[in-house]
């Protein structure tokens, strides 16, 4: 399976907290923009680009990778490697990144 995969699978189920944690619907909206930043997905457009699959995948192995090494363990509530992996899986989702393997269906307005 892969990273995205991985993680859509995991933490897409989460998205259904959006309706009623609005503090962990910003964080997760302050992930998102700071992993556009980091893979250059944003840009001057009012609609930002969808970030490189590629790109996307190979962030989130290396943060899954770190995850691993320091041992950590998924909290009951939102820390920032929640927060980081559901961003990972709204990109996912957003962008229609998994094409054919698409675990849950398209969201109807992310």
């Amino acid at each position: 399976m892969s990273p995205l995969a991985r993680v859509s699978e995991a933490y897409g189920p989460r998205f259904a907290e959006f309706a009623f944690e609005p503090a962990f619907t910003a964080a997760v909206d302050q992930h998102v923009s700071e992993i556009r930043d980091r893979l250059e997905a944003s840009g001057p457009a009012l609609v930002p680009t969808a970030p490189d699959a590629g790109l996307l995948a190979d962030y989130a192995l290396g943060f899954l990778d770190a995850l691993e090494e320091t041992d950590w363990r998924e909290p009951v509530g939102h820390d920032y490697a929640v927060c980081r992996l559901t961003a990972i899986s709204w990109l996912v989702k957003r962008h229609d990144l998994l094409g054919d393997d698409d675990l849950y269906g398209r969201l109807a307005d992310c």
